[in-house]
């Protein structure tokens, strides 16, 4: 009896179902970013931090680019520090009743008016650093639970055509420096079984004399590769459409620039949100018109789906609703610290922050 041949399977090509657009994550994260600059109240900046560490928590990717979460949180960590020491040395223009200490005050000349080194050290001025800093830190917590939920190669694989070549060297970089660092540790590991240093500049040079030879190999038979296969080909675009082309994506990215300042400062909040919109639509447009120029099809692409407009709404709803409460009740978002209060946990605003959770229950967890 003839055995049954079975016929391979044949991937479909679709992603797994917990998979998600990279680009959810990011606009997500962006979005309590935004969120944290509107607000220094501590207490909804540790609910914002919470919120965005419990979704790593859950959703992280066992893979080494994910385990960058924990040096974003040492980097808000030190710069917390960092912020409160410069108001400790540096003085800060706050005034306070509540000293703390006296420093030694080192006497500076009269052209440098306004900065004092050393001198009374007030709870206020700390309070107001402190405030200041984990605000900052916050944001820098955001950006990493990004890094940590977002696969960077498959982001850079959803970019626009017109950076295409762009997104190709970062991904050659990306896929270069594990080899450069395997290179490393072969060639240290060597020279210590025989019997030669492998520390100090000498062993610096030693060691990174081959690192360097075997990149350069790499590189050319990579170049050679891709040449064959046909990278690098571009259409041909009339002028006119290359000239619409800058006008866009330079005017929309400035647009986004002085919108995200507007956003980011309370004098330009009236102007921000209108000319980010307008630059970002700008800046699409001509990355669109850009991407004619590229000869190229995607293998795999991931799909925009509910779930990515699921988790991309949740990140925005929670950064329009804290940038209409520090409009309508700047006080509870932003307690003051002259006279010294304790901050209190203003409601609807920490509801609306626990809306960053939802990406937590509405996405399923990406298979170990």
């Amino acid at each position: 009896m003839a055995a049954q041949r079975t016929a391979p399977r044949v991937p479909s090509g679709r992603p797994h179902l917990a998979s998600l657009h990279p680009g959810a994550w990011w606009l997500w994260a962006v979005s309590l970013g935004v969120a944290a600059t509107r607000t220094t109240n501590p207490l909804l900046l540790a609910l914002l931090i919470s919120a965005s560490a419990y979704v790593v928590a859950t959703h992280r990717s066992p893979a080494p680019w994910a385990r960058s979460y924990s040096a974003f949180v040492r980097l808000a960590l030190a710069v917390l520090l960092i912020r409160v020491l410069f108001a400790v040395a540096l003085g800060s223009p706050i005034p306070g009743t509540h000293v703390l200490l006296t420093l030694p005050e080192v006497p500076l000349p009269h052209w440098a008016q306004g900065i004092r080194l050393g001198g009374r050290v007030t709870a206020e001025a700390v309070v107001f650093a402190a405030y200041d800093g984990l605000k900052l830190a916050t944001l820098l917590i955001c950006v990493g639970a990004a890094n940590a939920l977002a696969s960077p190669t498959r982001l850079l694989k959803s970019l626009p055509g017109a950076l295409y070549e762009t997104g190709v060297a970062v991904v050659v970089a990306l896929t270069f420096a594990p080899h450069l660092i395997a290179d490393v540790r072969r060639l240290r590991a060597a020279r210590r079984l025989r019997g030669r240093p492998d520390r100090g500049v000498r062993g610096l040079l030693q060691v990174g004399l081959p690192v360097l030879e075997g990149a350069l190999e790499r590189s050319v038979a990579l170049a050679a590769a891709m040449e064959a296969r046909g990278y690098g080909r571009t259409a041909d675009v009339p002028a006119r459409v290359r000239r619409t082309t800058a006008a866009l994506t330079l005017g929309g990215l400035l647009g986004v620039c002085a919108g995200t300042y507007g956003l980011l400062t309370a004098a330009g909040g009236a102007y921000g949100l209108p000319v980010l919109l307008a630059g970002a639509a700008a800046a699409l447009a001509g990355l669109r018109l850009g991407g004619r120029r590229s000869l190229r099809t995607r293998y795999r692409p991931d799909p925009w789906g509910p779930r990515a407009w699921l988790v991309t709404g949740s990140g925005a709803a929670v950064a329009a609703l804290l940038t209409l409460a520090s409009v309508r009740d700047p006080r509870a978002l932003h307690p003051g610290v002259v006279p010294l209060v304790a901050p209190t946990l203003p409601l609807w605003p920490a509801v609306a922050v626990l809306l960053a959770l939802l990406p937590a229950f509405a996405v399923p967890r990406e298979p170990s």
